[in-house]
């Protein structure tokens, strides 16, 4: 039981502004450019990718709100978990995952300045032509979307899953 002196938990931080409040046009495009880089994939691969890439990105916001919506669309909670240790954690994803939270890291994290061609590769082997494009849509959407929640601090923990969809 806590003192009066302890708190049980850190106080929650503000955000440092509300970006969508004060560039509603940019706000409403990614809104609409999410939408777009959803379609044709399926929702619990999606959430996997949101995750790693907010992960990678140290996004709390996005992390709150992609596990509890891959939580609501079916996602496995043992796989979410696993999600940040997924190479020493293959037997818990299909191939076409890997290949896709593979290619969300290389898209991500371009410290080499490229995707490398062998992670491009593996997902063209499993994707269709169409299906890559929208991926690789999803996967910058998300890091645009990180980098926002990052920049403004945007406070995680009061997500509802679906609310934004």
């Amino acid at each position: 039981m806590a003192t009066a002196q302890e708190a049980p938990y850190a106080p929650e931080h503000s955000p440092r502004l509300n970006w969508a409040a004060h560039a509603p046009e940019v706000y409403k495009a990614m809104v609409r450019l999410d939408a777009a880089s959803r379609r044709g994939l399926d929702p619990k691969l999606l959430e996997l990718v949101k995750i790693r890439a907010s992960q990678l990105n140290h996004c709390a916001f996005c992390l709150d709100m992609h596990t509890k919506d891959a939580l609501a669309a079916g996602e496995s909670v043992e796989r979410v978990i696993q999600l940040g240790a997924w190479e020493e954690s293959r037997h818990f994803y299909t191939e076409k995952e890997l290949a896709a939270i593979e290619l969300t890291e290389a898209i991500t994290v371009l410290t080499d300045g490229f995707v490398p061609d062998e992670v491009y590769d593996r997902a063209a082997a499993r994707f269709e032509e169409a299906e890559l494009t929208q991926l690789i849509a999803a996967i910058t959407v998300i890091n645009a979307w990180n980098r926002f929640g990052v920049s403004t601090r945007m406070v995680p923990g009061h997500y509802k899953a679906g609310q934004h969809k």
